[in-house]
């Protein structure tokens, strides 16, 4: 282990629970990962023992909800300690048993519940609940103020919770929390609390739910039993449903730091027992979800501010999985532990590759948000983009081979890469042919931006695990259907990618890809016009503003991202908010018909338009590039279409059809 990182291997208390290093779970919605009757499922279970497995020294489960009744909670949606508490002991002792087995603990997060940011599937006939009557966050109706009775019945759940956290093994819980515009944080807020009675008001006031939770989770479960708290000191909110952008100028009408910093003082004196702290809201999930768009570590300084504010551990979590990133954060007092999310949903065994000096082995998280949040979001279902494995170990594990077979995969991108990974991994013969000089197909442009350099990771990483592997590797190889004929490969794996769509607009000399632009071939001048307001439109014309260059986009929609935008709202709403607030110029309905001498004709609704510009770049979409395929699919006796040449769609696609394919060889 190199010897910088070795405050990171350091033990810690939380309470009188000792934790072996420095290493946090953070909670990720534990969607799909429940039974009906609130237990943990097999899949939870395998989830979250897989983690303990991989050296993280402390295990937070993702949300469960004490209460069923106030607010409806579909089951089954995620385990939830009250519906039946026989059934989620039974469960979550096996869990706790296993997590303990490697010397890690796990906190169980419990919730209030959403309140106004409830999720529009999840709210059955009632109206929504809330502090008071207040606009919901994703529908046009109000809120239906809780009665002082409900919020007593919820503050005993959390108590009846903890006791059965405490039964079935947990070694302590988290409240969800006063952090990102949930239930409690609501009351938190005068943004959204405007009661008149003991719970609102003042400060104090508006902190009691969260008070009267501590204490009568201690009451119930001794004063010793750890209750730590997810807490953001500021929210970021520029209005209801609106809010800000890293650097941007605003008046805060959230939680502003003057009293995050009071607020954590109380919430400390009241009896949590660690903080863990992020920041943002439902108003700005780009925040609490951050996405490709937002620096690494972005919650330190907040982190850092907590730290001098109480003598409680601070937790830190916010895309922090550079280990030179979170070693100098525990050097210099920023926090006391590093919570990794998504870095450990891409890679289960971080913490023990990193303390045995294996990091070219990590697995990157390219935060993308395509398999967990957007996955949560549109199918109720965890799991991770790069890693197939993520939240179905059992049913998704390697399957070792009997009969050897050569394997010669044409193309090497993602699912080519992926499909070369696992068949090395078990047991077979693949060999790789890459007419490019290096692996990683899309990845290569893509990851081009300065905000998208975990996609150069991850190309790197499979180079890296493909020589590790030994796996035979050719580039500027361009494979022929005799060539391929003529080897003796038992399989063929047709991975041959796609190629950006073109189209003639007159003065095709300065009419470009995105993905020659990308990757550095064409230079676009000092001001160019962005043909396609799709993702790759999109984030080519941030890239390029970054640079300094003048950027229009002219999108033939009605709006940006209307069709194969990111899966996860955050990362869509933070890119269209970019885009004007990097004074990228949009022209949607447009049409364009012509571009010469320096001009690009644009029909739009409101008459024909010219923008000068010293280049075109064209974003439109790219087609599957399957010619050989075609050619050989009736003269093989087992060969598969992979990745975008099957069909053009993204990353995680590419990866979890390789895994699928390539593990039933």
């Amino acid at each position: 282990m190199n010897s910088k990182y070795k405050n990171l291997f350091q033990p810690i208390k939380i309470g009188l629970v000792e934790i072996k290093n420095r290493f946090v779970m953070a909670p990720m919605g534990p969607l799909g990962l429940a039974d009906a009757e609130g237990g943990f499922n097999q899949r939870g279970i395998d989830y979250y023992v897989e983690r303990a497995k991989g050296g993280t020294g402390l295990i937070i489960t993702g949300v469960t909800f004490v209460d069923n009744e106030v607010e409806e909670h579909g089951m089954p949606n995620v385990p939830c300690p009250t519906h039946n508490p026989i059934q989620f002991v039974r469960t979550s002792r096996e869990m706790t048993e296993r997590i303990h087995a490697y010397n890690a603990k796990v906190f169980l997060q419990m919730s209030g519940g959403f309140g106004r940011v409830t999720i529009p599937t999840n709210l059955g006939e009632f109206p929504p609940v809330a502090p008071s009557p207040i606009q919901h966050r994703w529908l046009d109706k109000t809120c239906r103020e809780l009665t002082v009775e409900e919020i007593h019945s919820i503050v005993e759940k959390f108590g009846q919770g903890a006791f059965h956290a405490k039964r079935a093994g947990f070694d302590g819980v988290q409240i969800h929390a006063v952090h990102e515009g949930y239930l409690i944080d609501q009351f938190a807020m005068s943004l959204f609390n405007h009661r008149t009675d003991e719970y609102g008001g003042s400060l104090e006031n508006r902190l009691r739910f969260a008070k009267e939770i501590v204490e009568e989770i201690k009451r119930v479960c001794g004063e010793d039993y750890p209750v730590t708290l997810r807490y953001s000191p500021k929210s970021f909110i520029k209005n209801l449903r609106d809010g800000a952008l890293p650097g941007e100028q605003f008046v805060e009408k959230g939680r502003d730091l003057d009293e995050g910093i009071e607020a954590a003082r109380l919430l400390v004196s009241y009896g949590y027992d660690a903080l863990d702290v992020d920041v943002g809201s439902y108003d700005a999930w780009w925040w609490s979800h951050p996405p490709m768009y937002q620096e690494k570590g972005l919650y330190r300084p907040y982190a850092k501010l907590m730290k001098e504010t109480v003598d409680v551990p601070i937790i830190c979590a916010g895309r922090m999985d550079n280990p030179e990133m979170a070693s100098a954060a525990l050097e210099d007092g920023t926090c006391d532990m590093i919570s990794l999310g998504r870095p450990l949903l891409a890679e289960p065994d971080y913490v023990n590759k990193l303390r045995s000096g294996r990091v070219k082995e990590i697995r990157p998280c390219i935060s993308c948000h395509e398999g967990c949040m957007g996955r949560i979001q549109e199918y109720s279902m965890i799991n991770c983009a790069v890693n197939p494995q993520a939240g179905r170990e059992r049913d998704m594990q390697l399957n070792p081979t009997v009969v050897k077979k050569k394997v010669l995969i044409v193309g090497g991108g993602v699912a080519g890469c992926e499909a070369a990974r696992v068949l090395a991994l078990r047991g077979h013969n693949p060999e790789i042919y890459e007419r490019s000089p290096r692996l990683g197909g899309n990845l290569i442009p893509g990851g081009a931006p300065k905000f998208k350099e975990d996609d150069h990771a991850l190309a790197d990483w499979y180079t890296y695990e493909l020589n590790r592997l030994n796996v035979p590797i050719h580039l500027n190889k361009e494979v022929t259907k005799e060539f391929i004929l003529q080897s003796d490969a038992d399989v063929v794996i047709m991975a041959t990618g796609s190629n950006p769509k073109i189209f003639s607009l007159g003065d095709d000399e300065k009419v470009y890809t995105a993905t020659d632009v990308l990757n550095g071939e064409k230079e676009v001048g000092a001001k160019t016009v962005v043909i396609g307001g799709g993702l790759v439109g999109c984030e080519t014309a941030l890239h390029l503003v970054q640079q300094g260059k003048k950027v229009a986009i002219v999108e033939a929609l009605d709006k940006l991202l209307a069709v194969n935008g990111p899966l996860c709202h955050a990362n869509s709403e933070m890119l269209e908010k970019l885009i004007p607030y990097n004074g990228i110029e949009t022209i949607t309905n447009g049409k364009v018909s012509n571009y010469e001498n320096g001009q690009l004709t644009v029909e739009t609704q409101d008459g024909v338009k010219t923008i000068s510009c010293d280049s075109v770049v064209l974003a439109v979409g790219y087609k599957e590039n399957n010619v050989l395929y075609e050619e050989l699919q009736y003269e093989l006796p087992e060969v598969y279409l992979l990745g975008d040449a099957r069909k053009v769609s993204n990353i995680m696609y590419g990866i979890w059809d390789a895994y699928e394919v390539a593990n039933h060889i």
